[in-house]
């Protein structure tokens, strides 16, 4: 069961810019590795990064649960 839960993924793209935003959420967008809009990156799915896509809900779009 293990492996199952350490399989498990989300993929996170980026829909708007980071610009004109706190500088802690573009941050948030670079941890992550989105720097473009429209760029999708796949993290595993735990609740640090649910709660980073959460701080930055109006600029990232999670795309498969």
């Amino acid at each position: 069961k293990a492996a199952e839960k350490a399989k498990k993924t989300i993929k996170i793209r980026q829909v708007r810019s980071g610009i004109g935003f706190e500088k802690s959420q573009k941050a948030t967008l670079r941890a992550l590795g989105l720097v473009k809009i429209g760029r999708v990156r796949e993290h595993p799915d735990n609740p640090a990064i649910r709660g980073m896509a959460a701080t930055i809900s109006h600029l990232v779009v999670i795309e498969k649960d």
